[in-house]
């Protein structure tokens, strides 16, 4: 009885574990608890950016039979995933092991996997657990590696030249790199013969190199990012990269102004250095830039332009003196590169000699008054009988200004014999003639220029070729009795011909001609007759419209009045009857007056009527414009260039400095009549 029952039980247990063995290798029956299952991996399914070392695991549900555990039970192979195919797979070799305590079964791959690659992994139905149950179906699952670093970038770029000297080597990767990677192992920089000392860092893709010293001028240095640099996926270089730069200068003083050693320097003298590059403008300052008379700094402003650093003492330069300026290596570029070392040089101011400290007016001044007088003061005082009209002279360009000499202490003074003339730029020129009681003279001789004011009244008028005639006119020119003259003028009449000139002689021209438009001789005197016509009613035309200043009405008798430079309008006929009208320059020899008459113009003369030049004031400079015709009335003394349409006339005894100039009509000579040139 009791055999019997243990060999049921016997049996029983048996088929029950023949079925639960069938089971586990049926690919439709599950049997949690009972078949081993895969319940991880290391990379999971589908992972991305698996490092390049990854090591794969598979973990079990349960303890597996170490001796299934074997090459044949793993497969890893490679290949490319498209469109969710693999494509092309090759075989991963690698040593498989398994660990019991924590029943995981491990791969390493014999080689490094190869980046931005798809893997494929199968654990197979080989492998069993403790109970000789095997894996139901073929594990597979599948992950990619990550994308392989490159430099995508680097400062100094390849091949650079002129490189900072104190520059920082940079290298910049296409993703984030494992910083763990950035060492002095895997960025090099070499001379050429050694690699240089340095500080390597690394942020936000980008890894640096900080030399320790300054590169050294002109030397080529090449730059290396090895394959021991990787990514945070474990990923390195595929390999080393290089590029090459050449280092720049330092920058230097390559000029200075006094040069070195130099001597007579002015003590008024801008000390300046001129640098091989561009500095940085903030390391130009009192403390970079010095000068010194070998006891004390001096004082001064100093400025910076372009490569050149300024230094303008506050105060002149002792004379005799000798000064040692410097720029120190505090002076850096616009890169933050030093100077090499203090730059330093010498150099002595003129010897205390004579000179010339102030004067008035003082050098490209303007609108200096008529009445000014010129002076100068010296250093010290002068011999005055070395101030004289050959070494004091005033000149406006052409010719010299006369003037009375004084000297007093050491002040020189020219004034003029008359006003200076309006508009004009004159010189002064002092010579080395001129000597100190000390025996001292001027090194060279001493020049500086001024600008009178303005003209007063309106602009002077160009009279152009017509003003070598005393006399034009249109159809007729005659001297009606006595002797008349012209003097230092010409006679011309257009288009009227040599006949309609008639009383010459008596009335004679006096270093001049006459010319009319059908003499043969001089050759071209016909066209040089239409062109002083052509001359005169440009001018004409000109004085007629003049309008600045605006012109001030006058109507009527201007006799007995006095009028200062300007422009005068009558809209009918004016006189001169009443008293002489007197013209004031006020001590403008260039003052300048335009009458600008509609109609009739008549002097009377005689005891009234006469026009008279005051204040400096020329006939050269009056101008009457008259819409018709002039009369010069009987013994009338008359200042002026008429410019009449149509015809003047001069009566007994009239005389004139000016010019009657007549577009149209006639000019007549009553009696006895001059005409003076202006």
């Amino acid at each position: 009885m009791n055999t019997r029952k243990k060999w049921f039980t016997a049996s029983f247990l048996a088929l029950i574990m023949t079925a639960f063995m069938i089971s586990c290798v049926d690919e439709n029956v599950e049997q949690i608890g009972i078949c081993p299952e895969i319940v991880s991996t290391d990379p999971e399914n589908l992972e991305n950016s698996v490092n390049l070392d990854q090591m794969i695991t598979i973990t079990f549900n349960g303890p597996m039979d170490p001796a299934t555990i074997s090459e044949d039970a793993f497969t890893l192979e490679s290949g490319s995933n498209i469109n969710g195919r693999v494509i092309g797979n090759v075989e991963v070799f690698g040593t498989t092991s398994y660990n019991e305590e924590n029943y995981t079964m491990s791969f390493t791959p014999d080689n490094s996997l190869l980046a931005e690659t798809n893997y494929t992994a199968t654990v197979g139905t080989t492998v069993k657990d403790k109970v000789g149950n095997a894996l139901p179906i073929n594990y597979v699952w599948q992950f990619n590696t990550g994308k392989t670093p490159v430099v995508i970038a680097t400062n100094p770029v390849d091949q650079a030249t002129n490189v900072p000297l104190n520059q920082v080597i940079t290298v910049k990767f296409n993703q984030e790199m494992d910083a763990a990677t950035i060492t002095a192992s895997s960025f090099i920089v070499s001379d050429g013969t050694e690699s240089i000392s340095g500080q390597v860092a690394y942020s936000d893709s980008t890894a640096s190199f900080t030399p320790d010293a300054e590169l050294t001028a002109n030397l080529l240095y090449t730059a290396t990012i090895t394959t021991t640099a990787g990514n945070t996926d474990a990923i390195s270089l595929v390999g080393n990269y290089s590029w090459e730069f050449t280092a720049g200068t330092k920058p230097e003083v390559i000029e200075t102004n006094p040069l070195n050693e130099a001597t007579n320097v002015a003590i008024n003298a801008v000390i300046t250095a001129d640098f091989s590059q561009n500095m940085n403008p903030l390391t130009i300052n009192a403390s970079s830039f010095t000068i010194s008379d070998g006891t004390d700094l001096i004082s001064g402003q100093i400025d910076y332009s372009g490569v050149t650093a300024s230094f303008i003492p506050e105060n002149d330069l002792v004379a005799g003196a000798t000064y040692m300026a410097t720029i120190t290596n505090e002076a850096s570029s616009a890169d933050g590169v030093s100077l090499e070392s203090n730059y330093t040089w010498e150099f002595t101011t003129e010897d205390a000699g004579l000179s010339i400290v102030e004067t008035n007016p003082i050098d490209q001044s303007t609108d200096v008054p008529l009445e000014e007088e010129i002076t100068a003061e010296f250093s010290e005082e002068i011999d005055p009988l070395t101030i004289t009209s050959s070494s004091f002279t005033v000149s406006d360009g052409t010719n010299l200004v006369s003037g009375l000499i004084e000297y007093t202490g050491a002040i020189a003074s020219f004034i003029p014999d008359n006003n200076l003339m309006s508009g004009t730029t004159y010189t002064v020129t002092i010579t080395t003639d001129v000597v100190s009681n000390t025996g001292l003279s001027l090194e060279n001789n001493f020049e500086w220029t001024f600008s009178t004011v303005a003209p007063a009244g309106p602009s002077g008028v160009d009279l152009q070729s017509i003003a070598t005639y005393g006399i034009f006119a249109g159809v007729g020119i005659s001297n009606n009795s006595g002797f008349s003259e012209i003097r230092n003028m010409n006679v011309g009449i257009t288009p009227g011909v040599r006949s309609s000139i008639t009383g010459f002689p008596p009335a004679i021209v006096v270093n001049g001609a006459i010319h009319a438009s059908d003499d043969t001789e001089p050759a071209g005197i016909a066209a040089t007759l239409q062109q002083a016509k052509d001359d005169l009613v440009e001018v004409y035309l000109f004085v007629e419209g003049a309008t600045s200043p605006a012109p001030a009405t006058v109507a009527g008798d201007l006799g007995g009045t006095t009028l200062a430079p300007g422009i005068y309008k009558s809209t009918s006929t004016l006189l001169i009857q009443s008293g002489d009208l007197t013209l004031d320059a006020q001590g403008d020899v260039n003052a300048v007056w335009i009458f600008q008459v509609a109609s009739d113009f008549t002097t009377v003369g005689g005891a009234g009527g006469n026009v008279i030049l005051s204040g400096g004031a020329q006939s050269k400079n009056v101008y009457w414009q008259t819409g018709s015709s002039a009369t010069i009335g009987d013994g009338t003394t008359f200042k002026g260039n008429i410019l009449a349409l149509t015809s003047i006339t001069m009566n007994s005894g009239a005389v004139a400095e000016g010019r009657m100039l007549a577009r149209n009509g006639s000019v007549v000579m009553t009696d006895t009549n001059i005409i003076e040139k202006p």
